[in-house]
């Protein structure tokens, strides 16, 4: 498949383009600054961007299979980044035709998990207050989504690790996994990859944990 990625050089997406590549699929990499992917290959492009001007992203886009978008905020100062560069990598994609787009959400944006007891209820009430404007920015993203004419799936991971891949964790799509509180970014990005060709998936958000 022929895959672009954004947000390349974040923890999720460096990821995503290190086992698109692995796997044997032909990846364009879209990135402020090249020089922090640290990842090479001969089927990667490497396209530098400030993600401002959805003109200037056609190119990076036009005829792929998928779209992948790691971006989002990395603290509460970048609160409203996913929302605006998200709407700048759908205008390049509704141009250029181009149907099938993952995200990250995040795990408290979606409705609760069914059968988590006092603790989790707890801990996820916390964090969201903490978090409330990212998470606000995360609900606005997966807004647009909603609005736009793609195929979309928001994927919705709990607390990231940086732990090396493992292949086994649970997905719920519209929902949460019960006492999900931990995944590695490696395993977020082995489910996104795993869900560009499931139709369950298409206008869904998905719950992703161990």
């Amino acid at each position: 498949m022929k895959l672009t990625v954004f947000g390349a050089t974040g923890g999720i997406g460096r990821e995503l383009v290190r086992q698109a590549l692995d796997a044997g699929h032909e990846v364009t990499a879209v990135v402020r600054d090249p020089a922090r992917l640290g990842v090479t290959g001969g089927r990667l492009e490497v396209v530098r961007s400030g993600l401002t001007d959805p003109e200037e992203l056609r190119g990076a886009v036009r005829g792929r299979h998928a779209v992948l978008s790691g971006l989002g905020a990395r603290s509460r100062r970048d609160a409203g980044v996913a929302t605006r560069l998200t709407r700048t990598v759908l205008d390049a994609m509704e141009a250029e035709g181009v149907r099938r787009l993952l995200v990250v959400s995040a795990g408290p944006v979606g409705p609760a998990p069914v059968g988590d007891g006092p603790l989790d209820r707890g801990v996820r009430g916390l964090v969201s207050a903490i978090l409330k404007d990212v998470y606000a920015d995360l609900r606005e993203m997966e807004a647009e989504l909603a609005r736009s004419g793609t195929d979309w799936t928001s994927v919705r991971p709990p607390r990231l690790q940086d732990k090396p891949l493992t292949g086994r964790y649970r997905t719920v799509v519209g929902g949460f996994p019960p006492r999900g509180r931990f995944i590695a970014r490696a395993d977020v990005a082995h489910a996104m990859l795993s869900m560009i060709d499931a139709e369950e998936t298409l206008k869904q958000g998905v719950g992703v944990a161990y």
